[in-house]
């Protein structure tokens, strides 16, 4: 038997990725991510039937098996994640953001705190409305891994939807920067409930560093590769230099501890726009962001392979099947206030093309981020649970609200 070694698995994931996206790309001809989570999805289901039929089978077991050998936090959160945020950074309209930053902050940071609040009270009153056990404390840490919008999934469906640019941006800079955001809420509210002791001081540090830190290395180290690649012109050099950019800065940020999220996005803003512009030649800008379109579809093709694959390893009762179910509509009820509550604000000075509430609502996904912060939650009870509930928002956004967020954008936006 061969030993289930980081390459083994590394070939076996690679090597499906490649597989259902070939059948993808002949057959079903869905926007390829949303294709790798279907067809993964129904693999599994296969799977658990064929275990179900025949248990002496143990496929189910065995693929179990496989993906206990994947730390999905560790090889998200502290490896891909970097890459791909980077990427999504490089296309994204600098300019554009700058415009709408008053929208586009206000809905990473009270849009988040907002909805974490909505989905948390929500979802505890659910769980005892149907005997399930999870304490007030664990309620709000759900919120707050499933509030923010997955950056990877939502620009993975931008590119296969025609946004007007001003709507595109708000999507976009949103998911870029929320997730930072949601991730130290979701740190804060995960050590309440296990039990630490946690001032008003300490969070306006732990925001101040975390957000303000990471902004701040990310445009150091981006002025530095800025500079470096402007001095030369050598399209191989230079694809180098924003790899090691996105290396360090991540690197750097878990050292120091600063939001490396946060790091990268600024770093990618400044390279994609400013850098392209006045430090590239033609031939270095179409080699970067060529091999950074290619890093971004091999990425995203695992990470979206192993969600649909991660089924398997849930632990399912009548119980949490309906909660999952509830869950859904009470994410998507929070999201349309920690949306429309800010905008409504900001339209005494603001305005916003039509339809922007309704597509920002249903448009902001949830991914790869919510499932590996569920992860990461020591193991108490009410871990199987929530880890559960996260999987089927995430999985009925990719597929439902992927699927369907382009008519919604043409029939509200026309």
């Amino acid at each position: 038997m061969i030993a289930p070694s980081l390459f083994n698995i590394a070939a076996v994931v690679i090597t499906l990725a490649a597989l259902f996206g070939y059948i993808n790309h002949r057959w079903l001809r869905l926007p390829q991510t949303i294709g790798l989570v279907v067809i993964a999805l129904l693999t599994s289901l296969v799977v658990i039937a064929i275990d179900a039929l025949f248990p002496a089978a143990n496929f189910q077991g065995t693929v179990r098996s496989l993906l206990g050998q994947i730390d999905f936090h560790e090889a998200l959160m502290k490896g891909m994640l970097g890459f791909l945020l980077f990427a999504g950074a490089l296309h994204v309209d600098l300019g554009e953001i700058l415009r709408r930053k008053w929208a586009i902050a206000s809905m990473a940071t009270v849009g988040v705190l907002i909805s974490t609040f909505l989905v948390g009270a929500a979802t505890y009153l659910a769980a005892r409305g149907l005997g399930v056990d999870i304490p007030l404390a664990y309620c709000l840490v759900f919120g707050a891994l499933i509030s923010p919008t997955d950056p990877v999934a939502v620009l993975g469906i931008l590119k296969t939807v025609q946004v007007p640019d001003s709507l595109k941006a708000m999507i976009g800079g949103e998911s870029l920067f929320n997730d930072g955001v949601g991730v130290v809420v979701f740190t804060l509210l995960a050590a309440v409930a296990a039990g630490g002791a946690i001032t008003p001081g300490d969070i306006a540090t732990l925001f101040a560093s975390e957000a303000i830190g990471g902004a701040a290395l990310g445009l150091v180290l981006g002025w530095i590769a800025y500079q470096a690649m402007k001095s030369i012109d050598e399209h191989n050099l230079e694809v180098l230099i924003t790899l090691a950019l996105v290396m360090t800065a991540y690197a750097v940020a878990f050292a120091i501890h600063v939001s490396g999220l946060i790091a990268v996005v600024v770093a990618g803003l400044l390279i994609g726009n400013h850098g392209t512009q006045f430090a590239m030649s033609d031939n270095t800008r179409d080699h970067v962001q060529k091999f950074w379109s290619l890093i971004d579809e091999i990425l995203n093709a695992v990470l979206f392979l192993i969600i649909g694959f991660e089924v398997i390893a849930l632990s399912l009762s009548k119980e949490i099947a309906l909660l999952m179910a509830i869950s859904v509509p009470v994410v998507l009820g929070a999201r349309f206030l920690s949306v429309s509550i800010p905008l409504t604000a900001l339209r005494r000075r603001y305005t916003f093309a039509r339809g922007t509430i309704p597509v920002l609502t249903w448009g902001g996904l949830r991914g790869g981020i919510s499932v590996a912060l569920a992860l990461s939650l020591p193991n108490i009870p009410a871990k199987s649970t929530i880890l559960a509930v996260t999987y089927g928002v995430v999985i009925f956004s990719i597929i439902v609200q992927g699927l369907t967020v382009e008519r919604l954008v043409r029939s509200r936006t026309d």
